[in-house]
């Protein structure tokens, strides 16, 4: 009853995702999750994050209804009401993954795994109640919250990304400290329900691993939303009082809060203890190789605790790499496996405007390969952007001047995080200008914004002046 082929330590995007798989391969398998299947991204992260920006999305556009002349007396947020919907949309994801599990007969061992022994070809894998076995294992332990050393999160006014979404009331005033994606998120969406926040960032541009020209302009239109930033300033000190907190900022200045959102990064969670042998890590991260494989025989590791590219996709795809090394290993099949292009993955940012990504930045790819081309195309000349009232923003695409090929694509503006799905496959297999000139769009959408900045290459976008 305790032995398994595979054994998978996690039961998040990467975790679950390999487990599945690996029953349609019909090999045996069981999952270490010490809380619920789906990790961080379906119970504390993605999910619910996502189930907010609805309402704050939807919030504002009922603020705009008289320009769609729509006339609204009163509106207001009930945000006890919000808060039970984004849990009940969250109930709703987890149990149908834990459905998906029972009815495929995937056995969960809800504890957390201390050791790891090589026991003869096999692995002994040690919880606090009981050992188990297996050929191979995959770490799937992904990561948590990092906190700053003069400042610890408490769950109450001094929040950490998962503590945020347990809050039951709106502040007065929250403050962000770290302008990342995940905080850039919580600001825009505090801010679209009537909350008073600033934003306090080490680096000079908000979420500085964007396209230099798609960080400024989110900083410009939060700044427009009434968001106060901090660029190039550091939190230094802090002092609670009975009614607020007080942050004090490397620019000598002095703000007050009422919540505090540490949103400065995160860090792997690995605190398994292997015996007789040492796994390789770099900086906290497990170390692996291009086919997720660890420096230990027939040990894996996908997700965040590798450090590679820290989002849900990344662990999922690297997870489905896993099992089908693993299937052609067991079963001798002969599955293709992809060698994983990091720079290929896809990135979405939900703020208000949504940013997403793929590939080189300009400046990356100007650095890399000098001679590149830029075409650019703005919503304000998109036929649906303009019957949506959401005109802001840009696609932004980089190709190789001497071969033409796409390399990287940005976007800021209404439905980025889906169109960059479209500049996902261009980018993916190696597309070129007249690959795309082969590809219909269709009219009136907002995917022709992709085509017109490809046609921008050459200067012959239609509707570009």
């Amino acid at each position: 009853m305790n032995r398994f082929k595979v054994a998978i330590i996690g039961g998040g995007p990467g975790g679950y995702v390999t487990a599945i798989r690996l029953q349609q391969y019909g090999i045996d398998v069981v999952v270490f999750e010490k809380e619920r299947l789906g990790g961080v991204c379906l119970n504390h992260g993605c999910i619910p994050t996502k189930s907010l920006v609805k309402v704050a999305d939807l919030f504002s556009e009922i603020k705009e209804a008289e320009n769609f002349g729509i006339s609204i007396e009163k509106s207001s947020i009930n945000y006890k009401k919000v808060w039970q919907r984004k849990n009940e949309v969250v109930e709703k994801l987890v149990s149908g993954i834990e459905f998906i599990f029972k009815k495929k007969k995937i056995q969960t061992i809800h504890e957390a795994v201390k050791k790891i022994e090589k026991s003869g070809s096999k692995y002994k894998i040690i919880t606090y109640s009981g050992e188990f076995f297996a050929d191979y294992v995959v770490i799937a332990t992904g990561s948590i919250p990092k906190e700053l050393s003069f400042m610890k999160c408490d769950g109450k006014n001094i929040l950490s990304s998962r503590d945020i979404l347990k809050m039951e009331e709106l502040p007065k005033k929250l403050v962000v400290i770290g302008g990342g994606v995940i905080g850039c998120e919580f600001a825009s969406i505090y801010n679209q329900l009537g909350v008073e926040v600033e934003i306090i960032e080490f680096l000079p541009n908000l979420i500085d691993m964007e396209d230099i020209e798609i960080s400024k302009r989110l900083g410009m239109t939060l700044k427009r939303s009434g968001i106060k930033l901090h660029l190039k300033t550091a939190v230094e000190n802090y002092k609670e009082t009975p009614n607020s907190i007080l942050l004090e900022l490397s620019n000598g200045r002095v703000i007050k809060a009422d919540k505090v959102l540490l949103s400065v990064g995160r860090v792997p969670v690995m605190d398994i203890k292997f015996i007789n042998s040492d796994i390789s890590m770099d900086n906290g991260f497990v170390r692996i190789d291009k086919m997720m494989k660890t420096n230990l025989e027939n040990i894996f590791a996908i997700g965040d605790v590798t450090g590679k590219l820290m989002l849900a996709h990344t662990a999922s795809k690297q997870g489905l790499i896993v099992a089908d090394i693993i299937q052609n290993e067991i079963n001798n099949t002969n599955i293709e496996i992809i060698n994983l292009d990091y720079k290929k993955i896809p990135a979405c940012t939900f703020t208000n405007p949504e940013i997403a990504s793929v590939g080189f930045t300009q400046k990356e790819a100007e650095e890399i390969f000098q001679d590149v081309i830029i075409g650019k195309f703005p919503f304000t000349a998109n036929g649906k952007a303009l019957g949506l009232g959401a005109t802001f923003g840009f696609v932004k695409v980089i190709a190789l001047e001497d071969s033409n090929k796409i390399i990287g694509v940005h976007i800021i503006g209404p439905q980025a995080t889906e169109l960059i799905a479209q500049a996902g496959i261009l980018v993916g297999l190696d597309a070129t200008i007249d690959d795309v000139k082969k590809v219909i769009f269709a009219h009136p959408t907002l995917s022709e914004t992709v085509m017109e900045a490809v046609e921008d290459l050459e200067k012959l976008a239609i509707h570009k002046i």
